[in-house]
């Protein structure tokens, strides 16, 4: 998921085309859900087809402004959905490595993700649009239809509600595999001096299930508490179980797997000192299907 080719467009690529990555990294972003991002991009290009593209100075513009707006309607509707939810909600995995661009590769990730549940869906577009995909402003108060002044305050109280200048750890790759192969050996084996060593004291344990499977219902905080539950569920894994490790939204992580069928994925945040700050594990079904063996 990444920006638009330059050299591409400069060839005469279909816009849209050259648009296509950049609008499923922003729709995704918004939406949280990699099918409801492809069928607002899908509807973004039927609305391409039909457009005057001779009246189109920027096409590049108009496909951010037209699936941007898709988004924040779908948004909209989505929220009333999860005020109803059933225990924490999570966005659907993805099984990405981060992309090389910084700001692209921290906003996919889980942690990242579930902190933009707290804006409004405007909030979320300005900040996305300026803090990630480094539109200006003006190329935002048009998506949004509002003034320059709205969408800096859009912006500004964004940063303040994600606290986007918190500290950031960047996993290191070569330990990454190290570190989740260290996790499932601790849970399997019931040891929780080793789980408790591999995270933070203060890290939290987000699962999500959505009432189709077995989750805690509410996220679970600290190291000692998060390798209980951990021990406790691991005599109660599925027969056959296989584990493929991977990143999962640009962070360490794994896919479980019975047979074809993936039964959850799992992300690690990092945090201080080589350990784990956060855990996000979805096992709600429906949104695993992507994942599912080939």
């Amino acid at each position: 998921m990444g920006r638009i080719d330059p050299a591409a467009a400069a060839e005469g690529v279909d816009p849209f085309a050259a648009a296509r990555p950049r609008l499923i990294a922003l729709a995704y972003r918004m939406l949280g859900a990699m099918g409801d991002a492809e069928d607002a991009v899908q509807e973004t290009y039927l609305r391409w087809h039909k457009a005057d593209r001779g009246a189109i100075r920027t096409p590049a513009a108009w496909l951010t402004t037209a699936c941007t707006r898709l988004c924040i309607d779908r948004l909209r509707k989505a929220k009333v959905e999860r005020a109803a939810y059933i225990g924490p909600w999570l966005p659907e995995p993805v099984a990405e490595a981060a992309p090389e661009e910084e700001a692209l590769g921290e906003s996919l990730s889980m942690a990242f993700l579930v902190m933009l549940e707290r804006l409004s869906p405007a909030e979320r577009a300005a900040y996305l649009l300026h803090d990630v995909f480094e539109s200006d402003y003006g190329a935002i108060a048009a998506a949004l239809g509002k003034s320059k002044t709205a969408c800096r305050q859009l912006v500004s109280r964004a940063r303040k509600t994600v606290r986007s200048d918190r500290p950031r750890y960047v996993a290191d790759p070569a330990r990454a595999e190290a570190l989740a192969t260290a996790f499932v050996t601790a849970s399997a084996e019931g040891d929780p001096q080793g789980l408790m060593a591999l995270l933070t004291d203060d890290a939290e344990l987000w699962s999500d299930g959505g009432g189709k499977a077995s989750a805690a219902l509410n996220v679970i905080r600290g190291a000692g508490r998060i390798a209980r539950f951990f021990i406790g569920v691991a005599p109660k894994q599925a027969p056959g179980l296989r584990v493929a490790f991977g990143p999962v939204n640009g962070r360490p992580g794994m896919i479980g797997y019975v047979g074809a069928r993936a039964d959850f994925a799992l992300a690690f945040e990092p945090g201080p000192g080589g350990r784990i700050a956060a855990v996000f594990i979805v096992r709600n079904p429906d949104k695993l299907a992507r994942l599912a063996a080939q």
